[in-house]
């Protein structure tokens, strides 16, 4: 005799099992990548000192610290160029597995996509000419009318930009890694950046000055990469080898030879 409880039980049962099945069989971006022996790393590649791409190829601390992911995942790399405002678009139609080059851990992103753990905590500043740097005393007197702030698009300094700095004349210059020349030229006056970026073009260029170091603009934010929302297998296999690499040093090599 077929009972409503004997026909609860084999729903839940069905249930179960095309839920095992399906999870059995979802993403196999892992299987691919372990098959191929090759991971698709996008970054914009313009960001130091996370990830700067030059004649030689890729370099910066994430490059170091991906390259030893690879290692430990037994795979080769294969560099992907996208830029800021592409990002999020290009690793959800799966150009590429991972991306990295100081991507900002935040609750936009990682709503779309998975990030690993975060690293280099940071916070917003200003990149200033040196000889002007006593008129940038305050975060006010980034806001002002006579002030010509040069943005990169896509990314969380472009959306500081807009919320923050709406008084100011706001400029778009595409490549990101030669807005600190201008603003050094004098074809404009502040860049908003994070604290390693503007550590490495301060200490480069005499003629630029890093404001904020001390009291950032912003709440204490990480770093990230990002892994896409599909393979739950492939980003515990990421989640593992980020482990190892940081277990065994390499982490903190990266951070030795980048970030200081």
């Amino acid at each position: 005799m077929i009972t409503k409880k004997t026909i609860a039980a084999a729903a839940m049962a069905l249930l179960a099992s095309l839920s095992f099945s399906q999870a059995a069989q979802a993403g196999p971006r892992l299987d691919k990548i372990m098959e191929t022996k090759v991971i698709r790393v996008g970054t914009p590649g313009d960001y130091r000192p996370f990830a700067i791409k030059t004649d030689g190829g890729f370099s910066g601390h994430d490059i170091d610290v991906i390259e030893a992911m690879a290692k430990e995942l037994g795979v080769k790399i294969e560099y992907v160029q996208t830029s800021w405002p592409n990002l999020m678009k290009d690793i959800q139609a799966d150009r590429f597995d991972v991306a990295v080059g100081g991507i900002t851990r935040n609750v936009a992103r990682i709503r779309q996509i998975e990030m690993l753990p975060g690293y280099a905590p940071f916070g917003k500043v200003a990149l200033v000419r040196s000889a002007d740097k006593a008129q940038f005393a305050t975060p006010q007197d980034l806001n002002k009318a006579t002030v010509r702030v040069i943005k990169n698009p896509g990314g969380t300094n472009e959306a500081y930009v807009l919320e923050n700095l709406k008084a100011a004349q706001v400029s778009t210059h595409d490549k990101n890694a030669e807005i600190p020349a201008l603003i050094a030229e004098g074809k404009g006056d502040v860049m908003i950046t994070e604290t390693y970026e503007a550590l490495v073009y301060s200490k480069a260029d005499p003629r630029l000055h890093a404001a904020f170091m001390d009291a950032p603009l912003t709440p204490k934010s990480y770093l990230g990469f990002m892994l896409p929302k599909d393979d739950t297998d492939y980003t515990r296999v990421m989640g593992f080898a980020w482990g190892q690499v940081d277990s065994r040093g390499a982490l903190k090599q990266a951070a030795d030879k980048w970030l200081k």
